[in-house]
């Protein structure tokens, strides 16, 4: 398995670890406000945690809707809470110029579905030095990751995973299909598994995108049984004024309990870990 090391535990070792945040960074002090409570959790809990929140939602259904701060300030307020806080930190990434400026601050680069087989966009993120992190096309099948493991080692990288986000099932829906799983970690690759856009529905409300939220637990419970590397949840206090992605987001006040359910089917699912 190709392993990496993020903050101060190591990816692909075993032992899932979690990535938890909001959509978006919307106020910052909102994004300080969960970073801080996410933290706490997972010192309690004792997992390993990554802080994920995006800068500019730059794949929106309706032009009208809200992006976030920008690179410049997003990225600054990541890298501040990573410091502060002493956690890593990620967030997705658009462009090759992005990825000059996120790699200053953020510790994982994420690379969007949509844009999994952008080379010149793996090429930026490759050369950055930071781990990446690609999340699988809902147009791709999971053996269709081979091109792009090539193009990151290609491109000199050797730390990066692949995120399973669902897999386009006709319209305005999706499907997570488990056996994905350890297809794609047969590849040598650590995998994560999106609990929370796995469970949208792409457009389903018309100018935005609905979801099944109340799912996403449930994706989660399998994903863990199936011996994934991480899990990706993303965490609102309130889902329903959230500026973005909000019916697919898990309430604050749930996620500790969720979590403590992932531990208990690990432990059970995988007694040598």
């Amino acid at each position: 398995m190709n392993t990496f090391e993020l903050g101060n535990f190591t990816v692909g070792s075993g032992d899932p670890f979690f990535i938890l945040g909001p959509c978006g960074l919307e106020e910052e002090d909102f994004a300080w406000r969960m970073a801080r409570t996410l933290k706490e959790i997972a010192g309690r809990l004792e997992i390993k945690f990554a802080f994920k929140a995006s800068y500019d939602k730059a794949n929106r259904t309706s032009v009208d809707s809200y992006r976030g701060p920008g690179v410049e300030e997003g990225c600054r307020i990541l890298g501040e809470i990573g410091k502060d806080l002493g956690v890593p930190v990620t967030t997705d990434v658009h462009t090759p110029e992005e990825i000059g400026i996120a790699a200053k601050n953020i510790d994982l680069l994420q690379i969007p579905a949509f844009l999994c087989r952008q080379t010149d966009l793996l090429a930026a993120a490759a050369r950055s030095g930071r781990p990446v992190n690609v999340k699988k096309g809902q147009f791709l099948a999971p053996w269709d990751i081979d091109p792009i493991l090539g193009k990151l080692r290609h491109f000199d990288c050797n730390q990066f995973a692949i995120t399973e986000r669902g897999t386009t099932f006709g319209y305005n829906n999706l499907v997570a299909d488990m056996r994905s799983l350890p297809w794609m970690r047969e590849k040598g690759v650590p995998v994560i598994f999106d609990a929370t856009h796995s469970v949208q529905r792409p457009g389903g409300l018309g100018g935005t995108t609905g979801g099944d939220g109340e799912l996403a637990p449930v994706l989660a419970r399998s994903a863990i049984a199936a011996g994934v590397d991480g899990v990706f949840m993303e965490v609102h206090e309130n889902p329903a004024e959230a500026l973005s992605d909000g019916p697919n987001q898990i309430p604050l006040d749930q996620i500790e309990n969720v979590l403590t359910r992932l531990l208990a089917i690990h432990r059970a699912a995988h007694p040598e870990s």
